[in-house]
């Protein structure tokens, strides 16, 4: 029977999977095109970009995270209020208090994020705290704080990392495509050729393979985090309220980006049809509602 025990150790060896796939297809991209264009510096490339991926990827894929929204932290004297609900329910749920982040954006929203509990990191937005309630403030805190003891968030920050890789890696296809030549001289147009249908096919895959690799993060992560943070709160309705809000406010994320939607609690990108909410790296908002407003606490 799975527990959040076994989630938890489930995300490790996940986290672990991906970074170990990732090495050996950076590295095997390396070699191909060191050996088409007849060049060793593409696979001593390849092998730096993989290891320092994954250090970083582990090691610092939280700040690139914090960086890339703007997050700044704050000390108990900036929001007494906010240190007060997140100790509180850091208490309850047997965690360490994570550092707690601000992101100058109008639309309500959070996420959290860090490589394990000690290090973990809060971030929410000053929508959110303008425009919630204190009992919904306190269902999205235990939402994160949820994320934190599974630790949903280090294979979902890993993942930025990751998906920006497939970014950099689509771009070096294209311009390798444009200004590789052969391996050998009799055979330079023929390789090229493959270089530029290979660069093509990158570019157009990349998108695409971003996007399988944060739906490889189960959407049942959400829906395990909000019953979690609900036991935490014991008022399964406070969270229910507070994605309602959150789900139907329309204001832009400023910094929102693609590799780090899956962070948040709610998609920041609003969809507007339903080909947009297939490929949702979060579950329809009105079943995560209907989940909630089913428990009995």
């Amino acid at each position: 029977m799975a527990t959040l025990y076994t989630h938890a150790d489930s995300n490790i060896r996940k986290t672990w999977i991906l970074l170990t796939l990732f090495l050996v297809l950076i590295i095997g991209l390396g070699w191909f095109f060191s050996y088409v264009l007849d060049n060793s510096v593409f696979l001593i490339f390849a092998i730096i970009l993989s290891i320092v991926q994954s250090f970083a990827s582990f090691w610092y894929s939280d700040k690139i995270v914090l960086a890339m929204t703007g997050a700044k932290e704050i000390q108990k004297k900036d929001n007494p209020e906010l240190y007060r609900i997140v100790e509180n329910l850091a208490i309850t749920a047997g965690l360490p208090a994570p550092k707690i982040y601000i992101i100058n954006e109008a639309q309500p929203n959070a996420f959290a994020t860090g490589r394990d509990e000690k290090h973990a990191v809060i971030a929410v937005t000053t929508g959110l705290l303008e425009k919630l309630e204190k009992i919904e403030l306190e269902g999205v805190i235990a939402h994160e704080l949820s994320h934190i003891g599974n630790k949903d968030m280090l294979l979902g920050t890993v993942i930025v990392v990751l998906v920006g890789i497939v970014a950099l890696l689509s771009r070096m296809f294209l311009r390798i495509s444009f200004y590789s030549g052969g391996r050998r001289k009799r055979d330079k147009n023929s390789s090229a050729g493959i270089i530029m249908i290979l660069g093509l096919i990158g570019a157009i895959l990349a998108p695409v393979v971003a996007v399988l690799i944060q739906l490889a993060v189960s959407r049942k992560r959400e829906y395990l985090a909000d019953a979690t943070g609900a036991l935490l709160t014991r008022y399964p309705e406070g969270l229910a309220r507070a994605l309602e809000k959150i789900s139907q406010d329309r204001t832009p994320l400023r910094t929102a980006d693609t590799s780090t939607a899956h962070l948040y609690i709610s998609n920041p990108f609003k969809e507007k049809n339903w080909l947009a909410g297939l490929f949702s790296t979060h579950p329809p908002v009105k079943e995560r509602l209907k989940a909630l407003r089913g428990m009995k606490v």
